[in-house]
């Protein structure tokens, strides 16, 4: 992807820009040889009439192509559509493209190649989920593959689906309420750019023994559109209440809502990081979340977790790769000591551990705005955000996190009461500098538990019920999607 800027964009609403990329071979150039080649060569005039299309009639030239031995060499041509007048830019060689391979000689001629140029006011964030209006423009090369047809999704089948109202913008796209028929759902809308994460999140999703109370809740996928307007979504269950970030900037806890919070949370955890060979709906592989953070656990409206965005999972199974272990993923503010040294092992545990480090942060974000303690409740704060604020560079994480060995602080007053004093202990065993130190996600889990006796908390009738039900493992949601 390369990037432009213009300072004045009144005159221009749309470009787009198309490229023709073709290898240049011969007999003497099979398999790369980088023997000398010819292409058709132009430059753009401004001041010349004959660069439209239908003007041009003899080649402007042609130039001789060399390059390193071993190295295929194209012929590219690039034009622009301005008011529908197609202009041509510039033609001539281009070095060694893949995607160029087994391509005819002398082809700059026939534009089959497409780049396509827009402004940010058309990001392909896709055409409902659009950013602030710039002047940058973007280019992305169009051999972007179709994803093909989508696999069946018998939940939904041919009934209407109407998007409401932006709920979310993230990464990799935005997060819309809708409603399927009577229900409201949530859909999540790649633009095809980021078709390896939707892929990622949709396989996820559908591994044997996904289904489960505290993980969010697939029903389908759909794509939209055609070519570069297409759309990748993910349709899943809706969750009013939203992430756990936005709840605690709103609202602050009571000690038994921490516990059912960080119960269900790193009871989620513990069945993703499980590998359950024996599972009813078949083998369920260990998955690695990397992206755990407050802003990716959503709440239901009992105030149990789920856990969702998978963009970025990892999966482990016996004789498979588990796809992309490039180390230094996730969210910044969240990534681990290890991961921010870019010193991971890359095995299944250590992938896990990563999560532990996270997790530790979010029961930390559950802590500081918990009534419980006997002191002033703060404003909420992501985690580092007291240390270095709500930006951090990598190299403001990699100094406070690997070099000065810092956390987020444990107040004082914590320390007061019972269960805190408990959670104070988890949280520092789950973000250890050590990875190795680290608890599992079912041990937090089973500390919740101490902690709610360790305080002597009675917890109301409809709360210990609903605390029974998340022990249940391999039921489906009970609860509406609303």
């Amino acid at each position: 992807m390369f990037s432009l800027c213009i300072n004045n964009i009144e005159s221009l609403i749309w470009i787009d820009v198309m490229s023709t990329c073709r290898n240049v071979s011969s007999s003497g150039a099979i398999l790369g040889r980088s023997d000398t080649q010819k292409c058709v060569h132009y430059n753009y005039n401004p001041s010349s009439s004959s660069s439209s299309l239908e003007s041009r009639g003899n080649l402007s030239g042609v130039v001789t192509c060399s390059g390193e031995k071993d190295k295929r060499l194209h012929c590219f041509a690039t034009w622009k559509n301005v008011s529908g007048v197609v202009q041509v830019v510039k033609q001539g060689c281009w070095l060694d493209d893949v995607n160029c391979y087994d391509r005819s000689n002398m082809c700059s001629e026939k534009f089959a190649f497409k780049i396509w140029v827009f402004f940010s006011l058309h990001d392909q964030i896709s055409q409902s989920c659009r950013r602030d209006s710039s002047a940058s423009l973007r280019l992305f090369p169009c051999f972007l593959q179709d994803p093909g047809p989508m696999p069946p999704s018998p939940i939904l089948g041919q009934k209407p689906l109407q998007l409401l109202e932006i709920k979310a913008r993230g990464r990799f796209g935005c997060v819309w309420k809708a409603q399927l028929l009577g229900e409201y759902v949530a859909v999540k809308i790649f633009p095809i750019q980021d078709k390896q994460s939707w892929q990622n999140e949709y396989d996820i999703f559908n591994l044997n023994g996904m289904r489960h109370e505290n993980l969010l809740q697939f029903i389908g996928a759909e794509k939209r559109g055609s070519n570069m307007d297409m759309e990748l979504w993910l349709i899943t269950t809706y969750h009013e209440k939203g992430s756990l970030t936005d709840y605690l900037k709103a609202n602050v806890l009571s000690w038994s809502e921490l516990c059912l919070i960080a119960q269900s949370m790193s009871r989620g955890l513990a069945y993703l990081h499980e590998d359950i060979p024996g599972h009813k709906d078949g083998h369920k592989p260990a998955v690695a979340h990397r992206d755990f953070k407050s802003k990716n656990v959503l709440l239901k409206s009992n105030l149990t977790a789920c856990i969702a965005d998978f963009g970025l999972a990892l999966r482990f199974e016996a004789g498979k790769s588990p796809g992309d272990t490039h180390g230094q993923v996730g969210t910044r503010r969240y990534m681990a000591p290890e991961v921010l040294e870019g010193a991971i092992n890359f095995q299944r545990d250590a992938f896990l551990r990563i999560d532990m480090y996270a997790l530790g942060l979010v029961l930390w974000e559950l802590a500081s705005r918990c009534k419980a303690a006997d002191g002033p409740v703060d404003e909420y704060m992501l985690p580092f955000e007291e240390e270095i604020g709500q930006h951090p560079s990598l190299e403001d994480m990699q100094e406070v996190v690997v070099h000065k060995k810092l956390r987020p602080t444990l107040r004082e007053c914590w320390q007061k009461h019972a269960g805190l004093v408990l959670l104070c202990e988890t949280i520092e065993e789950c973000w250890d500098h050590e990875a190795e130190a680290r608890l599992s996600a079912g041990c937090v889990e089973e500390r919740v538990v101490q902690m709610q006796r360790q305080a002597s908390v009675t917890a109301p009738e409809e709360i210990v019920t609903v605390v029974t039900m998340v022990t249940n493992v391999d039921y489906p949601p009970k609860e509406s999607s609303l």
